[in-house]
C-alpha cells in the first residue's frame, strides 16, 4: 500500500514537498510515478523514475520545477516542488511498480509511466496553490 503526504496549500513561488510511504513491499527494483488531477480535467503524468538507472521524466510544464526522487532506506518517494504556480493545482497520486524495468531510448518516457498501469496507488494529496 502506498500513503501520499505533504499536500496544502501555499502562495505562486512557494514550494512543497509530497512524500509516497510504502508498506506491504520494499523499494528495491521499482519504477514510481506522480500523477494529478485538477477538477474537471483529466489526470496528467508528472514525473517519473526508474531505480534501475536513476532515469527522471518530466511533464513539459514541471520540468526544472520539479524533483522526483526516493529514499529506498525508508521505503519513500518524494516529489520537491518548487515555484509552484496556481495551475499546478490539483489531487496529487504516487503509484509504484516494485519490479526490476530498464529501458534506454527516446521511448522511456512513455514506458516509464506506462507501467504504473501494473502497479501500486496512493489514496491522493492535495495541493492548492493561490495566486
Amino acid at each position: 500500500q502506498l500513503q501520499a503526504s505533504g499536500g496544502g496549500l501555499v502562495q505562486a513561488g512557494g514550494s512543497l514537498r509530497l512524500s509516497c510511504a510504502a508498506s506491504g513491499f520494499t523499494f528495491d527494483s521499482y519504477t514510481i510515478a506522480w500523477f494529478r488531477q485538477a477538477p474537471g480535467r483529466e489526470r496528467e503524468r508528472v514525473a517519473c523514475l526508474i531505480s534501475s538507472d536513476g532515469g527522471t521524466y518530466y511533464r513539459n510544464s514541471v520540468r526544472g520545477r520539479f524533483t522526483v526522487s526516493s529514499d529506498n532506506a525508508k521505503n519513500t518517494g518524494y516529489l520537491q516542488m518548487d515555484s509552484l504556480e496556481p495551475e499546478d493545482t490539483a489531487v496529487y497520486y504516487c503509484a509504484v511498480e516494485p519490479k526490476y524495468f530498464y529501458c534506454s531510448g527516446h521511448e522511456c518516457y512513455e514506458q516509464c509511466f506506462s507501467r504504473l498501469n501494473r502497479g501500486y496507488w496512493g489514496q491522493g494529496t492535495l495541493v492548492t496553490v493561490s495566486s
